[in-house]
């Protein structure tokens, strides 16, 4: 069974692709017809079928460092950049990889705030050598890994040096490790949280003096029967060909308010591209209806596309929302706090919207932005009225009210008249007012079989309850007439038995 729905997986999603590059190219969403998105808008039903949805996103401009001066001289473009993030006052870091820099813009992307390019360490000038990932905490230190000078560096808000976190000591580290941090983040007690290169075993931890602690949420990969065995019938020269099987590399961070730490990774299987770390490590994260938040459907076939989703960051929004980005095939897959998939965007190519190498993602208030790595440059996406009213009805659902959320979710109906979540809202509120039948009926149409069960069982209760008499009263007829019926059988039974003892004689002659 396993395999046939593996098959399904594979044979849908296929299909599902050629489909979406089809009308990619030929057709236009209803609300994306004035933008003329260059990709077609589409999320997955129940069973796992593509269905075209309008546009949650639409992109609103394209900036790089080409369009930015600072004191009067221009930048210049941004040269394969890696990261970016924003700060609590609003400002956005971008780690200028190949320009050995931190380019600091407002949130509007309009106005350079300063270039950071070298700091005092110790009286002499010190610099970066190609950043990879940038942090901003929330007492606004910056926090950056210096990947080929191996440290992350630590600076205050007038770039004076606070400490480097480098060369890690520990038991648990192999003998002569080299430290390359590629991505940093920094939670609300300022313990530094870094993604390392060649680190498998997980999120690495230091203390706020830049002590190593220990790795945080190792991801580990379980090999089935079938596998161990083939791989002891294997040549060696087909186990080297084979999958590794070891822990799944980290590839993006993101911390969100309550300490919960969002990392996505590189998942083989496709399944899950995320993961919602507590305090302990260990994932907690809700994997919806189809027990899935890696992105797309497995893609069979050798394309640039075949193959699962590779997430390679992520960002925590609110109300436990959260933005995926696929580097594979461009995509932004966007996840509410019950791991349903609300929308998905973007898409391959050199078009407004579309990326050659996507690399980081982050939200500025209502927008969403996306860094590329090769083209150098940073896309902002807007909220569409679709995707407003969806994000509006998830976050009142977070917080507990559905009843206020029925009317964004019929407006969601309006725009979509087949989305699965917006039916499902719309039932579980009328389930928390206690309208079963009409919890059954927007239930069903959002296939929610789970809660359509507690609507079921609860109705069914109220009825049962409510025509008590009534049903007691109908059994009590039906047993009497049954006990009459029984006994008029009966009678009839030893008439008929004395008729046949006469006619026949004794029974003992």
């Amino acid at each position: 069974m396993k395999n046939q729905k593996l098959v399904r997986k594979i044979a849908k999603s296929a299909a599902a692709f050629l489909l979406a590059v089809v009308t990619g190219m030929t057709a236009i969403p209803q609300e994306a017809q004035a933008s003329s998105l260059p990709y077609q808008p589409y999320n997955y039903n129940y069973w796992e079928d593509i269905v075209f949805t309008p546009a949650a996103y639409e992109p609103r401009k394209i900036v790089s460092g080409l369009d930015f001066t600072y004191e009067g001289e221009p930048i210049g473009a941004f040269v394969t950049p890696q990261d970016l993030c924003k700060s609590p006052s609003g400002d956005v870091y971008i780690a200028d990889t190949g320009n050995n820099r931190i380019v600091v813009v407002d949130s509007t992307m309009t106005e350079v705030r300063r270039i950071i390019t070298t700091f005092d360490n110790n009286g002499t000038e010190d610099g970066f050598k190609q950043p990879t990932g940038v942090a901003v905490s929330q007492s606004n230190q910056l926090y950056v890994a210096d990947s080929q000078n191996r440290r992350v560096v630590v600076l205050n808000e007038d770039v004076s040096l606070v400490r480097f976190v480098e060369n890690p000591q520990s038991e648990v580290l192999e003998d002569g490790y080299q430290f390359v941090p590629l991505k940093v983040s920094v939670d609300y007690a300022d313990r530094v949280y870094c993604i390392a290169q060649n680190m498998f075993e997980g999120i690495m931890v230091f203390e706020t003096n830049g002590e190593f602690t220990g790795f945080f949420g190792t991801i580990n990969v379980e090999i089935s029967l079938w596998e161990k065995f083939w791989r002891k019938l294997a040549t060696k020269e087909e186990r080297a060909k084979s999958q590794l099987f070891i822990p799944t590399e980290f590839t993006g961070i993101d911390i969100d308010p309550d300490g919960f730490v969002y990392a996505s990774n590189i998942d083989p299987n496709g399944e899950q591209g995320v993961r919602r770390l507590n305090p302990k490590g260990q994932d907690v994260i809700k994997k919806g209806v189809n027990k899935n938040v890696g992105g797309d459907l497995w893609i069979d076939g050798n394309s640039d596309y075949s193959g699962p989703s590779q997430f390679t960051d992520v960002v925590y929004r609110d109300s436990g929302i959260y933005s995926c980005l696929d580097k594979k095939r461009g995509r932004i897959f966007t996840y509410d706090h019950e791991g349903n998939l609300l929308y998905i965007f973007g898409g391959l190519g050199t078009q407004t919207g579309t990326f050659r190498l996507p690399v980081a993602i982050e939200n500025i208030d209502r927008d969403l932005i996306v860094l590329d790595a090769t083209s150098g440059n940073v896309t902002f996406f807007n909220e569409t009225e679709y995707g407003r009213l969806i994000n509006q009805a998830v976050a009142l659902r977070y917080d507990g009210d559905e009843a206020q959320a029925v009317e964004l979710w019929e407006r969601v109906l309006d725009l979509d008249e087949n989305n699965e979540l917006a039916n499902t809202g719309i039932g579980k509120a009328y389930l928390t007012a206690g309208d079963y039948e009409k919890a059954m009926y927007y239930l069903e149409l959002g296939m929610a079989r789970d809660y359509y069960s507690v609507a079921y069982r609860r109705y069914r209760n109220n009825f049962l309850t409510a025509n008590a008499n009534i049903l007691l009263s109908i059994l009590f007829v039906i047993i009497i007439a049954w006990v009459v019926w029984r006994r008029i059988k009966k009678k009839k039974g030893i008439v008929l038995f004395k008729k046949k003892g006469k006619k026949g004689g004794s029974l003992n002659a």
